[in-house]
């Protein structure tokens, strides 16, 4: 993210609707999003380019949503990873803090929810700079 570019977020959730509701609701609030539903796919992008905040599911087939936050760490330390599941416990979240996630959120989720949650992602990332 630099001065006056877009903050760029990458989407990885195996159910669509996710994505289909997210983005273009992202896009609204002038985020530039590219989204996902196969995590290999997803693994591939990231490491083509840096995203700024990438927003994952957990449970997804192949490689799932904490080999994706490890990997997305690795690659990009200042990149804030948001964990969203429908299966979330308290092991989950801890093993998500571990390896470095934002936050976590708990499906289903409103979207007013997700949205406040990025937009503080993203003022760390700016006060971080």
């Amino acid at each position: 993210m630099t001065g006056t570019s877009k903050t760029s977020i990458l989407i990885l959730d195996d159910e669509p609707i996710v994505s289909k509701r997210l983005q273009p609701a992202l896009e609204k609030k002038g985020y530039e999003v590219e989204s996902f539903y196969e995590s290999a796919r997803a693994m591939a992008r990231i490491r083509e380019r840096t995203f700024d905040i990438v927003v994952t599911d957990l449970k997804m087939e192949g490689i799932d949503g904490m080999q994706f936050l490890a990997e997305v760490k690795k690659l990009s330390p200042r990149t804030e990873v948001i964990v969203i599941t429908g299966f979330a416990t308290m092991d989950t979240a801890k093993e998500s803090m571990r390896k470095g996630v934002f936050d976590f959120l708990a499906k289903p989720f409103k979207l007013g929810e997700i949205q406040e949650v990025i937009r503080k992602a993203e003022e760390h990332i700016r006060l971080g700079e």
